[in-house]
């Protein structure tokens, strides 16, 4: 069984673990800090019990921003990453937010595919921004409120 389910600090380990086995994007105390900021949603995506998927937005002001997208290699490319950000998508819709904003590599051909689906686009580039050079892509993804 599939399901959406907002994860909250004590599962700092769990998400670290995920994190560690697939993007290596944050340190253990990075983790820590997201569950303190303001206006921070975390979301796991799971099978049964199993966490396969993990999303962090910000919310900030009428727009969220996601710091952290990512599903576990064993399931990616079997419909699990569009369910979760067509359930986030939902989400946001009915904060009334009016857009979506992330960040990716541009050299993340894979990911740059899955957010253009969802009808994401580019609207500036960061230079140099990740630690081996390249750059970040600013993606948007503007909303229709309920």
């Amino acid at each position: 069984m599939i399901s959406i389910k907002q994860i909250n600090k004590k599962d700092i380990d769990l998400c670290y673990e995920l994190d560690s086995n697939t993007i290596s994007l944050w340190s253990k105390k990075q983790w820590a800090n997201e569950f303190k900021k303001e206006g921070t949603k975390i979301f796991g995506l799971l099978i049964t019990n199993l966490v396969i998927g993990i999303c962090v937005f910000q919310v900030v002001l009428d727009e969220a921003q996601i710091n952290y997208f990512v599903v576990n290699k064993r399931f990616r490319k079997k419909g699990f990453g569009s369910y979760f950000m067509s359930y986030l998508i939902k989400k946001c819709e009915k904060l009334n937010l009016k857009k979506i904003i992330l960040e990716v590599s541009q050299g993340n051909v894979n990911a740059e595919r899955f957010y253009s689906r969802f009808d994401f686009s580019t609207v500036g580039i960061r230079k140099n921004y990740y630690k081996d050079g390249s750059h970040a892509l600013l993606k948007e993804k503007k909303l229709t409120t309920k």
